[in-house]
């Protein structure tokens, strides 16, 4: 039968049992220690808002710079007045169910008006004689709408020649406007420039106009 342990042997190996655990802690505590020292780190995301946002935008194109170009001088104003001279019986024309009908547009040759300002002259002038009549004969205008509403340019040589005209027009009943022109672009306030007459029967309006040339 073994002999049991001395006091001497069984202190020794109490001391040799702290002294590991001692060694142990101490290596795992050190292990530790460097790991976390060596781990990258990183930082957390910034909160995206307002100030942030714009910057990870980067995708989008710069807006261009804007074209400080200047527009054109139009040819007219559209300011143009015509004048109010007393019609006759607007009420009393009336067209057959198939018979033409035109509006036709005296334009005065001698001003040296360009093609825009006679554009635009013949604009105001159809645009007053078309309200005028719908006032006093819409039955007419409606006519002259669904039978093509012809319009015809015509040339006259003098203001002289659009009154006279103007005139024998209202004469006849016919819706007559003439334009005098504003006097902002090109030719001087006040200058008649274009005579609207219709929209009318063809036949009728033909006794007016009849004999000028077109434009």
């Amino acid at each position: 039968m073994a002999s049991s342990s001395s006091p001497k042997e069984v202190a020794l190996l109490a001391a040799l049992s702290l002294a590991s655990l001692g060694a142990g802690y101490f290596l795992g505590a050190r292990s530790t220690s460097v790991t976390e020292s060596i781990a990258p780190t990183f930082p957390e995301p910034a909160a995206l808002g307002p100030s942030n946002s714009s910057a990870l935008n980067t995708t989008d194109p710069k807006p261009e710079d804007s074209q400080n170009t200047a527009d054109p001088e139009p040819e007219d104003e559209d300011e143009d007045d015509f004048e109010d001279v007393a019609d006759g019986d607007l009420s009393a024309i009336s067209a057959g169910f198939t018979e033409p009908c035109k509006l036709v547009l005296v334009v005065r040759t001698d001003l040296g008006m360009t093609s825009g300002k006679i554009a635009a002259q013949c604009g105001h002038a159809t645009l007053a004689c078309y309200k005028a009549l719908a006032k006093k004969n819409m039955k007419l205008i409606q006519h002259w709408e669904r039978t093509g509403q012809a319009k015809i340019a015509l040339k006259a040589a003098s203001e002289d020649e659009i009154l006279e005209l103007e005139a024998i027009a209202k004469s006849l009943n016919l819706c007559a406007r003439s334009i005098l022109d504003a006097g902002r672009t090109q030719i001087a306030a006040g200058s008649r420039t274009v005579l609207g007459i219709g929209p009318a029967p063809v036949s009728l309006v033909n006794q007016v106009t009849g004999h000028l040339k077109l434009l």
